[in-house]
């Protein structure tokens, strides 16, 4: 049973202003992606999902921050795990968190390249 007001369908956009527990919320979700290798790991996961060794492999990190990021971004939400075999694949947990990495990132190529802003 869909009872929408339980289960809403998901959206792109959320008019209502933030409360507190959403500001409160969302600047956790900021500090996760204010460190280099989250915000690299994140970045990768938004391609698809990985395992530890391919994000090892892609960030040329030692594997133990990479366990620890991805730890810490487990425990924080912004990502899942599902196990294949023998080993733990994590992805990005939804395409808001995706979308905001991409935008993250292209906002500092802009900064970067010295590309005009836009909107």
């Amino acid at each position: 049973m869909n009872d929408p007001q339980i289960h809403p369908e998901p959206s792109l956009h959320h008019p209502a202003p933030p409360d507190i527990e959403r500001l409160e919320t969302g600047a956790a979700t900021f500090r996760m992606l204010a460190d280099p290798t989250r915000l690299h790991i994140l970045w990768l996961l938004t391609l698809g999902p990985m395992d530890v060794t391919s994000l090892v492999e892609q960030t040329g990190a030692a594997r133990t921050s990479v366990s620890q990021h991805l730890a810490k971004l487990r425990f924080s939400g912004l990502v899942t795990t599902r196990r294949e075999s023998r080993n733990i694949v994590y992805s990005i947990t939804d395409g808001h968190l995706a979308r905001l990495v991409l935008e993250g990132l292209n906002h500092a190529d802009h900064r970067v390249t010295g590309e005009p802003a836009h909107e």
